[in-house]
């Protein structure tokens, strides 16, 4: 099954919209998933820049909002974020919002019952801002390093049981999956249906075909759900501090290599 290719935009770091999506385009990728850099970009120029190179907006990812942090003042800060999230989506014509916890955070500051619980609160909120301005919203499953909460599909069901909205769905990552599943295309399945976006990373979350991750056996699962939605690269060039993609002079450059690369493995593989 051919699917539409793209990838995240914050993996150039702070290049501008036109460089990225100059390289975007040259990687030979469909669209991206644009970040949701709501004070400095415009959607309407954001729009023009894209559409000019021919690419896709996918989604949209967030800048790092603590959802579920016990503060009140801290998660309703978090919450009002994603308010005006949904409005620039919506200037945009995107309909589908990624949606996760604090990046970085990776314990409770009280206690995971209590956290478990103000996140799906926060996501009903999130998803009811959202089906007002009729979108969609997926929620990203990150990694133990990442976040102390939602990092299997597994959870991932159980939150989606728990907010019960329509319009919420799953976001799973290969390269998070390679951390945390002992059997990454068997996860997919038992997503299935629930699975609205997925990404791709080697598990060295380099470029496809540099790390060892089996990614004919995930793209087989993808088939087998029948998901038909594009595949999302957020690759990184090499180095420490995964919280940052700029990892040295150049990185921009090894970036754009690893899109290249990653495009035509998939596409060996019949995706």
């Amino acid at each position: 099954m051919t699917r539409k290719l793209g990838c995240c935009t914050w993996i150039f770091g702070d290049a501008s919209l036109e460089d990225i999506a100059r390289r975007v385009k040259a990687a030979g990728l469909d669209g991206v998933e644009l970040h949701g850099d709501i004070h400095t970009l415009a959607p309407q120029k954001a729009r023009e820049i894209l559409a000019a190179h021919g690419l896709e907006i996918f989604s949209i990812t967030p800048a790092d909002a603590d959802i579920s942090h016990p503060d009140a003042t801290k998660r309703k800060s978090a919450l009002d974020y994603y308010d005006r999230l949904m409005d620039w989506a919506k200037q945009l014509g995107t309909p589908l919002i990624s949606c996760h916890g604090q990046v970085k955070r990776i314990k409770p500051v009280t206690t995971q019952v209590e956290e478990n619980a103000l996140l799906v609160e926060a996501v009903k909120v999130i998803c009811s801002s959202a089906k007002k301005r009729d979108l969609n919203v997926v929620f990203e499953i990150l990694n133990r390093y990442e976040t102390h909460q939602i990092r299997t599909v597994q959870e991932g069901l159980a939150l989606l049981n728990s907010v019960g909205a329509s319009n919420l769905k799953l976001l799973p990552d290969a390269y998070h999956m390679n951390i945390e599943e002992a059997d990454p295309p068997a996860a997919l399945r038992k997503g299935g249906s629930t699975i609205g976006l997925y990404h791709a990373a080697d598990s060295n979350r380099e470029g496809i075909g540099l790390g060892h991750t089996d990614f004919a056996a995930q793209i087989s699962a993808l088939d087998d759900i029948f998901y038909t939605g594009p595949i999302i690269l957020e690759v990184n060039a090499p180095g420490p501090n995964p919280f940052t993609p700029e990892k040295a002079d150049g990185f921009r450059d090894v970036v754009t290599s690893h899109l290249q690369t990653s495009v035509s493995a998939l596409r060996a593989l019949g995706t």
